[in-house]
């Protein structure tokens, strides 16, 4: 059975508990690994700059303490982890359904409005996870 490295249990450690539970679900199935929980500052405004975010310190759900997201990726074997691969998609769409089967109301970067349209994105970023607020209604 896969399991985290001690890395990805350091990054793990600064997210929400929800986000923890359904990461340690997720490699129960899937190889996976960590790759970002909180991001401060300097890292966020980084990722901004190279293009990997849309969103400046300290808009990010990334920069909240624990953070409200995780960039959760598949481990592909020999080849370590990567965005740029179709499997990112199918991945995301099997965190999704146990997300949905934990109660966890997250959206993901593979489709940010939810619109189940993965082809209207601005930013490519399907191993991105965050929290939502459930809607009263």
């Amino acid at each position: 059975m896969p399991a985290f490295s001690q890395t990805s249990l350091s990054r793990l450690s600064t997210c929400r508990l929800q986000l923890q539970a359904l990461a340690n679900e997720v490699i129960k199935t899937i190889d996976c690994t960590v790759v970002c929980g909180h991001r401060g500052e300097e890292e966020q405004n980084a990722a901004y700059e190279a293009g990997n975010s849309l969103l400046m310190f300290p808009k990010s759900n990334h920069n909240v303490f624990p953070s409200n997201a995780i960039d959760l990726v598949p481990y592909i074997q020999f080849k370590g982890p990567t965005w740029e691969n179709k499997q990112c998609y199918y991945f995301a769409g099997k965190v999704m359904m146990i997300a949905r089967q934990m109660n966890i109301h997250i959206r993901c970067g593979a489709d940010w409005d939810s619109d189940n349209d993965v082809n209207d994105q601005t930013l490519f970023d399907p191993c991105h996870f965050e929290l939502i607020e459930e809607e009263d209604g």
